[in-house]
């Protein structure tokens, strides 16, 4: 986190206590292909991180002869095949979609990703089934490393906004949304500090 980020979120008064209290958060984004993270993503979906690693683990063998199964095999198989790792069949057949819009170069690579802004990315991926606006901001967020993303429907960011604000309900994310102006361009990095602030309530020896 760069010492303008931090200038900048401690013009806030609660943020600049907030990262005081954290110190400074590093973002180190995966920089995976975008069919392996979104992929994670869809496997994770309504699971614990158990639940959904065993899942995972269980899709990459059907896989056996690379590291991450690649768009193409994966784009021929069969929902019926997937389920067998534990997959619903909605999700087996989010991800066949995903790998055949890949194998049809409809998704950006992260090359392409480089050279597209937040709102285009969000435009390409929200068209894949099974994939809205929070996942790719994820995506956004964890595996690019974009620093302007807040994520106003998020209940994390919501309810740390609410506890490090002293509000007496949740924002809605149209009031987070005018709030978080004042934060750009380094929005994301406001919310980890959010998330942070939930942390700090559920355990307040951290």
């Amino acid at each position: 986190m760069s010492r303008h980020a931090i200038a900048h979120l401690s013009s806030d008064p609660v943020m600049s206590a907030l990262i005081q209290k954290v110190g400074p958060l590093q973002l180190r984004p995966k920089r995976l292909p975008p069919f392996q993270s979104l992929t994670h993503a869809i496997i994770h979906q309504q699971l614990n991180s158990k639940a959904a690693g065993t899942i995972l683990e269980r899709f990459k063998r059907l896989f056996p002869d690379d590291e991450f199964p690649t768009p193409g095999p994966v784009a021929k198989t069969s929902v019926d095949r997937l389920r067998t790792a534990g997959l619903s069949r909605p999700k087996a057949a989010y991800i066949i979609d995903l790998a055949r819009r890949c194998n049809a170069g409809l998704i950006p690579n992260l090359s392409d990703c480089d050279h597209l802004d937040d709102e285009a990315i969000i435009a390409t991926l929200t068209e894949i089934k099974g994939i809205g606006r929070w996942t790719v901001e994820m995506f956004l967020i964890f595996n690019l490393g974009r620093p302007d993303v807040l994520p106003v429907h998020d209940l994390g960011v919501r309810r740390g906004f609410q506890i490090a604000y002293g509000k007496r309900s949740l924002p809605t994310p149209e009031q987070l949304a005018k709030h978080g102006g004042r934060w750009a361009p380094y929005r994301t990095h406001a919310a980890r500090y959010l998330w942070r602030a939930v942390d700090s309530a559920v355990n307040p020896n951290w």
